[in-house]
């Protein structure tokens, strides 16, 4: 929509000067407009150059005071760059301008339009008497939007793309990318596994679609494709980007959006796109903040005197020490975060620049965890022969430390261990007694520490060839590599020789991509043709070592391994591995407008990977979408609708996140006796080789067909807007390792495509924001999206493929959750509890009637996959002030209490082991009675978490005179995880330990899982 600023100057002799900017409009009294430009020249020549104040006041439509509006002013060559803000009646002012000068000023403010007043020659009659008017922002229809290998408008979109830009994102400690858009985005699901520093994140878009390809999205920055490897240790991959440098993040759901991506883009796509340079003169803006976080949710476990009491009624004699601990709070602490982050900016007409520096040192709510960050970025474009030429140029360096105890270790003995007992000796060192072992005690023991450096750069020049057509190469490397070591040191009680193991990994991906793009307006017709060519290489190699049997002694194992004593290879055999993945693909994409209103989109990609056989290397993945501005039609021009878009697309994508070289054949070499004997007198085994794995080349890709109706609509000039899809999604030639049919086979195991086996996700999503602005000068918005998904499992030959298992003494290995037909993925598959027979043992439903509980009693007992999930915000601000808080949850999932199933039963409390008061609530379970898996400890997972609340002041510089150093402030405190409203009573329900089975993806088990974080930030922005 045009934007429109007016500028009116009063002076006497004068009635009015009107300056529109959207049509370069002046209107002004005769007496004016005859005035000659030699008059003027030679009045501003004539005139001596005097210091004064420029005021002047931002208004609403409704020519009310605008308080709070960003007012930037400086010389017309962009020197002398000065900041300020609006007071409650939107006035603003600028001391110490010359008179005769042209100055650029700037206005901006969330909700509203930018404007600018470009080349304004002050002169003491117009010094005090500027009045700008600001529109709100009528809708976001040509907001850019980026889609696989260029960009257009939100308007001309025909694919289902939710575009998020910084101001939009989630406040707080952020680790990672997902972590920014979780909650914002329908039909996207991020779930943090751990509450860990740099601890891994789970994300799905529109469901997980797959049994060993895994679900989680391509993620593109600046054009370069991520590979999703590990770069070391248990820790996200994606850590290494500064949350601080993202300028926006494209979330690209139906195959109409991702197929232009192939193999890779059947699980969606994340495009992130990093901060760039701004011709003008150079900015450098600081954030700084400060966080404190505690455990947001201990277990209630028994106090000291609870424990006593409730152990003698059981008939048990349990140690009573006489102190009343809180192990938990005494493997915690009050963690702080440092987030640092200093940022240049600037350029030129021809060249522009943005460099960053940035420091997080995050510290985990449990001692001895800690993430440290650093990260440098800078990014150039250089235009070139006459901007025919286009050079941009990113580049990125992370180095990362993790430090993590014995997360599992110190969390199970703090919520087991005896409260009675005191956690220090007289000589301060850590309690040691007979029954058990005080988590203190590991704490100090037992360490791991990563070291990560990440290197991820590209360079992507374009020529414009003849007007329409440009070429564009683009090259990039993402360079990991990492180091860690895991140590135990040596002790005498409890006894402990000491180990080292050090493991290394290097992750290279090389990225080089031609391609043409076409573009041709003419009258009513908009056109626009891409053709091109990509070839990824991507190198992967670990190796490991270990050594054991160290002295007791102040220098640590991982500072020198040659004191450890223990060299055999029985023990410490080295290992290691190495991976070549390459993928080839064609790729083309045609976009057709008429006459703004009928849309039309197509694409087809063409990929060839090396982990596939050669009988079906190559896969083809086309997709079609069409778009309908009804808006635009005649007959709607009188409605209240300023947008309405209907949407329909096609399309399918591949799958190709599977293990490498599984179409060839494996062999290993080993001595034993069924795979060797000798073969002379001297009785000397030689080596056997034997297979473990058959080839088969015929294995295909893994594809998903999905199919998406879509209505975008915004009413009311854009004050109601919002987004309605529907979505089917099948995924076919499922590839899973399967046990041979025939017995007599070299190899246990092969890989294949499951015959006519499907999974189906279908679902409605529903996005809606509503903003308004008061004439008093206070402004809101409230908004939200809702999903509801459904997700099946079809014609599987298999009973249940197992996904996850259980852990603890007595627990190990036992299924919890599979693949079962016509339920959802994440299927728990357990046996039912219904109570307690007449000796107070468990009882379990026979379902089959065959009057012997046994695995064949398993039902399917609800999914660890939420059939809904939502989220709501809203935005207040007044004077300088903003309140934003942001709710997300889900629904209609289950989570299995697997820390419950293997600690908290009444066997446990006899034995002098700490439980909640929830293991003894059965009056009439017995003391003798274990606790098998089973449906006992399956609890509802749903939940609504206040995920941030921010509350921020944007401060006046002129008022505190220091606008000459300082254009703009900002002080802001925000609460992170401060409210979860949920039945569940473990840490937290958004949980997802991986306990997956011979890499089948497990879902919504907590076991000893890290505790998440409740945490208030302080804040402060400044821009110089």
């Amino acid at each position: 929509m045009r934007k429109t600023l007016t500028l009116l100057v009063r002076k006497r002799g004068f009635q009015c000067c009107v300056l529109s900017l959207g049509t370069m409009m002046y209107l002004a009294t005769p007496s004016l407009a005859t005035a000659s430009s030699a008059d003027t020249r030679k009045h501003q020549q004539t005139s001596p150059q005097k210091e004064i104040t420029l005021s002047g006041k931002v208004v609403t439509s409704n020519n009310e005071g605008l308080p709070g509006v960003t007012v930037l002013v400086s010389e017309s060559d962009g020197a002398n760059k000065q900041g300020t803000t609006t007071n409650e009646k939107g006035e603003f002012s600028f001391s110490n301008l010359e008179t005769g000068k042209k100055y650029n000023l700037q206005f901006s403010y969330i909700g509203f339009d930018k404007q600018s007043l470009n080349d304004f020659v002050l002169t003491e009659a117009n010094s005090n008497s500027i009045s700008i008017t600001l529109k709100e922002s009528a809708s976001d229809l040509s907001e850019v939007v980026v889609v696989g290998y260029g960009s257009t408008v939100k308007k001309d979109i025909t694919g289902s793309v939710k575009s998020l830009k910084s101001a939009e994102f989630n406040q707080g400690i952020i680790n990672s990318p997902e972590q920014l858009l979780q909650g914002k985005v329908s039909g996207v699901n991020v779930t943090s596994a751990t509450g860990e520093p740099g601890g891994k994140t789970n994300i799905t878009v529109r469901g997980p679609g797959g049994v060993r390809t895994g679900s989680t999205p391509l993620f593109v920055v600046d054009g370069m494709a991520l590979d999703n490897s590990s770069t070391g240790g248990d820790t996200n991959p994606l850590n290494f980007l500064n949350p601080q440098d993202i300028e926006s993040m494209d979330v690209l759901k139906d195959a109409s959006a991702t197929a232009i991506y192939g193999a890779r883009g059947a699980n969606g796509v994340i495009l992130i796109t990093t901060k760039k340079g701004k011709s003008g003169q150079a900015s450098v803006n600081y954030s700084g903040s400060l966080g404190l976080s505690t455990m947001a949710r201990p277990l209630d476990v028994l106090s000291g005197p609870d424990f006593i009491a409730e152990a003698g009624k059981l008939g048990s004699t349990v140690i009573n020490g006489g102190a009343n601990t809180d192990w938990q709070k005494e493997i915690s602490r009050t963690a702080t975060t440092h987030n640092h982050n200093v940022s240049i900016g600037g350029g030129t007409e021809k060249m522009t620049y943005y460099g960053s520096f940035g420091l997080q040192k995050q510290q985990g709510v449990l001692k001895g965890s800690q993430q440290d960050r650093y990260t440098g970025r800078i990014n150039l474009s250089q235009k070139l022969l006459n901007d025919r030429v286009t050079l941009d140029i990113n580049l990125n360096a992370t180095n990362t430390k993790n430090q993590r105890p014995d997360n599992q270790g110190i969390i199970g003995g703090a919520i087991t261990a005896n409260p009675t007992y005191k956690p220090y000796d007289d000589k301060g060192d850590p309690f040691q007694y007979q029954d058990g072992t005080n988590p203190l005690i590991t704490l100090r023991l037992y360490k791991e520490l990563l070291s990560t450096n990440r290197v991820l750069a590209s360079i992507s020049p374009s020529v414009t060839i003849i007007p329409g057509l440009v070429y564009k190469l683009n090259f990039g490397l993402d360079h990991a590599t990492s180091t860690q070591d895991k140590q135990t040191l040596p002790n005498t009680i409890p006894a402990s020789i000491g180990r080292l193991e050090t493991y290394d990994l290097k992750n290279s991906n090389r990225l080089i991509e031609n391609y043409l793009t076409y573009t041709l307006n003419k009258k009513s017709h908009s056109f626009s043709a891409l053709v091109g060519h990509s070839y990824q290489r991507i190198f992967l190699q670990g190796r490991n070592f270990s050594i054991n049997k160290f002295p007791i002694s102040d220098i640590e194992p991982i500072y020198n391994p040659g004191l450890g004593q223990d060299l055999t290879l029985v023990l410490n055999k080295p290992g290691g591995f190495a991976t070549i993945n390459e993928l080839q693909s064609f790729f083309s994409r045609v976009n057709y407008s008429f006459k703004d209103k009928y849309l039309v989109t197509a694409t087809l990609r063409v990929d060839g990977s090396s982990k596939f056989g050669a009988n079906n290397k190559y896969g083809s993945f086309p997709s079609f979408s069409l778009g309908w501005r009804i808006s635009e039609e005649p007959f709607m021009k009188s409605s209240p609708f300023s947008d309405l878009k209907l949407r329909a697309g096609w399309g399918k994508t591949g799958n190709q996140e599977i293990p490498s070289k599984i179409t060839q054949a494996r062999f290993t070499s080993s001595v034993s006796g069924t795979t060797s004997y000798p073969l002379n007198s001297t009785n000397t085994y030689p080596a056997g080789t034997t297979y473990t794995r058959l080839a088969n080349p015929n294995i295909q890709w893994e594809v998903s067909a999905q199919t998406d109706l879509g209505l975008d609509f915004s009413l009311f000039k854009g004050a109601l807007s919002g987004e309605i899809d529907y979505f089917s999604k099948t995924s076919e030639k499922i590839l899973l390792e399967v046990i041979p049919s025939d017995p007599v086979q070299p190899a246990g195991t092969f890989w294949t495509n499951v015959p006519d086996m499907q999974i189906v996700n279908k679902g409605l999503e529903f996005d809606l924001n509503f903003r308004k602005s008061l004439d008093n000068g206070l402004r809101y918005s409230i908004g939200g999206n809702i999903t509801f998904i459904k997700n099946d499992v079809k014609n599987s030959p298999y009973s249940v493929i197992p996904s996850g298992a259980a852990q603890g003494s007595g627990l190990t290995s036992a299924t919890i959750n599979g693949y079962i037909n016509n339920q959802p993925i994440g299927t728990f598959f357990l046996k039912e509890f219904i109570g307690f027979d007449d000796k107070g043992i468990s009882k379990f439903r026979d379902t089959d009637g065959d009057g012997i509980i046994t695995d064949k009693d398993r039902i399917a007992a609800g999914t660890a996959l939420p059939t809904r999930m939502y989220n709501f915000n809203g935005n207040v601000s007044f004077k300088g002030f903003d309140l934003t808080a942001n709710f997300n949850g889900v629904g209609g999932n289950k989570v299995y209490d697997n820390t419950a199933n293997s600690n908290f039963y009444k066997l446990k409390l006899s034995k002098g082991v700490n439980v909640t008061p929830e293991a003894l609530e059965a009056a009439s379970e017995s003391i003798n009675n274990s606790a098998p898996v089973s449906t006992r400890y399956l609890k509802n997972g749903a939940y609504l978490r206040l995920n941030n609340l921010v509350l921020g002041y944007n401060l006046n510089t002129v008022k505190l005179g220091i606008h000459k150093w300082v254009q703009t402030a900002r002080v802001a405190v925000t609460g992170q995880n401060l409210i979860v409203w949920t039945k569940y009573n473990g840490y937290d329900p958004e949980v997802n330990n991986d306990r997956s089975i011979n890499g089948i993806t497990s879902y919504g088990i907590d076991y000893l899982s890290y505790p998440k974080a409740k945490t208030v930030i302080f804040s402060l922005n400044l821009g110089f």
